[in-house]
């Protein structure tokens, strides 16, 4: 959340389903959805996946350097897919 501040997105387009003492600091969304955030659905996508029957689509990967491009990405709200974020 602080990094996403200093890079200048807006509190309303910051999501967080597990800092919620964060959020309350910072002023930014907890709409996740906590009944599903477990270890059984997780395990239960992985298996999914590992069948073939899920597929979660990548728009692109940035190395962590390039945080601010793909802030500034996600911003345009114009991605067909999850961007991704490496080390």
């Amino acid at each position: 959340m602080e990094l996403a501040l200093k890079l200048g997105v807006a509190k309303n387009r910051i999501d967080t389903i597990i800092d919620f003492a964060a959020a309350a600091k910072y002023g930014v969304k907890t709409e996740g959805n906590f009944e599903a955030a477990n270890a059984d659905v997780l395990a239960q996508l992985t298996g999914l996946m590992a069948a073939g029957r899920l597929e979660i689509p990548i728009a692109k990967v940035y190395p962590l350097a390039q945080v601010r491009d793909a802030y500034q990405e996600l911003e345009q709200r114009h991605t067909r897919g999850k961007i991704v974020l490496e080390p």
